[in-house]
């Protein structure tokens, strides 16, 4: 498990719940991305994008997103996600995010979104807020010395 995720700062589990599953026996499409959500917020939290928001107004905004599916997920199973940061511009970076299966041991998804600095008090995009732009710098950094 940890050497499909050795690359990625931030990995939270997520038990594979049987009411995901669809009339293909497998789980639905739209629950990775439910998935990816799930472990880009914890990301946030610990860069304190979330907390830079509530102060200042200017927060993550996802512009898109994609899923390629390489195994298909069934309950019962558990799944560990993992998030990085790749390619930060002024106002906008890609997170990219890997789905790995306990139960058979193997990538199950991977993904990407470009996620834009947004002022949501003005309705437009916004510079990513310094403080935020170096927490993820840390968070990346202290990924790859542990590698």
């Amino acid at each position: 498990m940890q050497e499909h995720l050795k690359d990625f700062p931030v990995v939270i589990e997520i038990p594979v719940a049987w009411g995901e599953m669809d009339a293909f026996q497998h789980v639905n499409n739209i629950v990775y991305f439910r998935y990816f959500e799930s472990v880009r917020l914890v990301y946030f939290e610990k860069a304190k994008f979330v907390e830079a928001m509530n102060e200042t107004g200017v927060g993550p905004i996802l512009a898109s997103t994609q899923c390629k599916f390489k195994a298909p997920l069934t309950y019962p199973d558990t799944v560990s996600v993992g998030s990085g940061i790749v390619n930060i511009q002024e106002d906008r970076f890609t997170m990219i995010y890997r789905v790995v299966s306990h139960r058979l041991q193997r990538v199950a998804a991977e993904g990407e979104g470009v996620i834009v600095s947004y002022n949501y008090r003005q309705n437009k995009k916004a510079p990513l807020p310094a403080e935020v732009k170096a927490n993820i710098l840390e968070i990346e950094q202290l990924s790859a010395k542990n590698t």
